[in-house]
């Protein structure tokens, strides 16, 4: 910025800079004490010199002793005035720079290097209070752009190797110049098979992006009608499992938005029934209580150490130290899960079963609070 840039934005009238606006506050308010101060004498001292002049001899000129005084109010209010604008504008700049300091770091803080810090030093006034939500909020937003990355590199990984397994199974059928009919549509049959994975990694993300934007239409719903219907949808596949579905359903009202709640619910069952074991059992219920409405899923299934609990709501984790890939997940469903609590302003908890499994308990705010 030139000088000629620079003057401008300090005397522009449409942009006054704030220096100058506590400069001009506090010479103002200096400068008018100062002349109501030296009115008030001057008033008293003309009242005192007309009432001498009037019982004094001859000889005394009260006009050209007020003259002289009248002068001397000049002087010192020209002195003062100047005086106060150096001082208001060098204590205005000593107390805006801290902010100065603030704003050059955090215009220097980009998506790149997320983990500076301001670290003001000083006492704990409202610059230091701003300082420290400032540097908050960048921890924040480092932590979000680090997950955003490793989301991005996850979901990467997982929509580029179906594609590289469908290319493979097609390569090598048409490789092969004694391939039959019954080949060929094998190798097709089995394309189909993992783009079908595809279709539901996809599903599964654009379930996520939806849950993460919010509840736009609040609408009224049932947790116990939700959680009936996705039990009936998914009992087939327990009995293909071999798992026993328990279920103590009662009405449970909230608000939100239903195609999320069922997918939420579906996403719990779902995971129950996929980590589970065979002859394992899923227990669901749903009840209510003043100002709350509650759902808990618990599955039997393979321990699940405490410290790998909150890891497996973010995305594409799963139990255990390594990444388990299954055919028909993907390590979403509690991720979509987390964010749909989250949008609706619930609570989760999840705890390991003593015996292996898990136990999840989600409460929503009761439409009847």
């Amino acid at each position: 910025m030139g000088l000629r840039q620079k003057v401008m934005s300090v005397f522009h009238p449409g942009r006054p800079i704030l220096r100058v606006q506590l400069t001009l506050l506090y010479s103002g308010l200096f400068l008018g004490v100062l002349a109501a101060a030296l009115f008030a004498t001057n008033l008293l001292y003309r009242s005192t010199a007309e009432r001498a002049g009037a019982s004094a001899a001859a000889g005394v000129q009260p006009a050209a002793t007020t003259n002289l005084f009248e002068f001397g109010p000049a002087a010192i209010a020209l002195v003062a005035a100047v005086l106060s604008l150096v001082g208001a504008w060098w204590l205005a700049g000593r107390f805006l720079r801290p902010l100065r300091a603030i704003t050059t770091t955090a215009q220097e803080i980009s998506a790149t290097n997320l983990h500076r810090r301001l670290d003001l030093k000083g006492p704990n006034d409202e610059l230091t209070k701003l300082g420290s939500t400032l540097d908050e909020l960048f921890g924040r937003l480092e932590a979000s752009f680090e997950s955003q990355r490793h989301f991005v590199a996850n979901a990467s990984h997982e929509l580029r190797t179906p594609l590289a397994g469908q290319r493979t199974l097609l390569q090598v059928a048409l490789a092969d110049p004694r391939a039959s009919t019954e080949d060929l549509r094998a190798a097709c049959e089995e394309v189909l098979q993992v783009g079908e994975q595809q279709e539901r990694l996809i599903d599964a993300l654009l379930t996520l992006a939806i849950s993460e934007r919010g509840v736009e239409r609040w609408e009224p719903f049932d947790l116990g009608e939700v959680a009936e219907t996705m039990l009936v949808s998914r009992r087939r596949e327990a009995e293909r499992r071999g798992i026993r579905i328990e279920a103590s359903l009662s009405a449970a009202r909230s608000l939100g938005d239903p195609k999320l709640v069922e997918s939420l619910v579906a996403n719990l069952v779902d995971n129950a029934l996929r980590h589970n074991a065979t002859g394992g059992r899923v227990e669901m219920s749903t009840s209510s209580a003043p100002g709350r409405a509650t759902i808990l899923v618990t599955n039997t299934g393979p321990p699940v150490p405490p410290a790998d609990v909150e890891r497996l709501f973010q995305s594409f984790q799963q139990t255990g130290k390594e990444r388990v890939r299954h055919a028909d997940g993907h390590g979403l469903g509690l991720a979509i899960v987390q964010a749909i609590v989250q949008a609706h302003g619930a609570r989760i908890t999840a705890r390991p079963r003593p015996g292996g499994g898990l136990h999840v308990e989600v409460i929503f705010v009761s439409s009847d609070a």
